[in-house]
């Protein structure tokens, strides 16, 4: 399985020549993977590389001790695989942008958009109450919430509540380029968060 963190930069189109269509693009920028612990099931319990990715200014005893020889790294993920893929890990092995190759199928997860509080038909995409035959302030309202019995609201009921601002994964996104030099991955498609967010790129099968 191949895998690397990145800084969401941005959305552009790409013109592809095959199809002759426009794509949306989503650019991921992956400068600075690097690995700072591999995990063993001997040792552990279970298998995964532990990549870090940016850099900060301050850290404490712990976070220094732990990057001991290298970099004091911003955030740190772990990425599970199978134990016989461990052996192409090291300490302070550099993850690279050109693992991955152009039509590799990739899910990517990262933290959405905060929208705030949002009413239902925004949130639930609701279609709102009647417009007309004298309805008054019932366009967006969510309607009823229960019946008679039981005679309370059900757990999981769809209302009107906090939206966004989760971590949420988006699969099937196509690797359509790759810019070695400026360490930027281009995928077909949108990715969650906002520009500058922290994203994780892993193959599917």
């Amino acid at each position: 399985m191949k895998f690397i963190l990145g800084k969401k930069i941005g959305m552009m189109q790409l013109f592809d020549a095959e199809t002759l269509r426009v794509s949306p693009v989503t650019l991921i920028e992956t400068k600075g993977n690097v690995v700072t612990q591999v995990r063993t099931k001997e040792r552990d319990g279970y298998s995964a590389v532990q990549v870090g990715f940016g850099s900060r200014k301050k850290a404490s005893r712990a976070l220094t001790g732990h990057y001991a020889g290298l970099s004091v790294f911003r955030v740190a993920r772990e990425f599970r695989i199978p134990e016989s893929e461990l052996s192409g890990y090291e300490r302070g092995n550099a993850i690279e942008t050109t693992q991955f190759n152009k039509g590799d199928k990739v899910m990517v997860s990262g933290i959405s958009m905060g929208r705030g509080f949002a009413g239902a038909v925004k949130r639930h995409g609701f279609h709102g109450g009647p417009k007309t035959h004298g309805q008054k302030g019932s366009h967006r309202r969510v309607g009823s919430i229960g019946s008679t019995t039981p005679q309370r609201v059900l757990k999981g009921t769809r209302m009107a509540g906090h939206m966004g601002q989760i971590r949420i994964s988006v699969k099937g996104l196509r690797v359509v380029d790759i810019s070695p030099d400026d360490h930027v991955l281009f995928l077909r498609g949108a990715v969650p968060g906002v520009t500058g967010a922290l994203v994780e790129i892993r193959t599917q099968k």
